[in-house]
């Protein structure tokens, strides 16, 4: 499936807004200047927040997913 760009860079900018993300314009590749946009240090610490938490919820499904075939085995 295609991406709807529109939305991605809607999201983008709705992350910078949050400091989650930063933009520079970068003006010396070929081509029409190009916004890059990076993971700020808040992003960072948001990002380890989200991996802990599906971490977590991934052994919670692995504890469940054992049990379960333990007990119908």
């Amino acid at each position: 499936e295609r991406i709807d760009m529109g939305n991605l860079y809607r999201i983008l900018r709705s992350l910078e807004r949050e400091g989650l993300v930063s933009s520079t314009w970068d003006e010396l590749s070929p081509g029409p200047a190009k916004r890059v946009y990076a993971i700020t240090d808040s992003g960072r610490t948001v990002l380890d927040q989200w991996v802990r938490a599906f971490q977590e919820a991934q052994q919670q499904i692995e504890a469940f997913v054992n049990r379960y075939e333990t007990k119908r085995g």
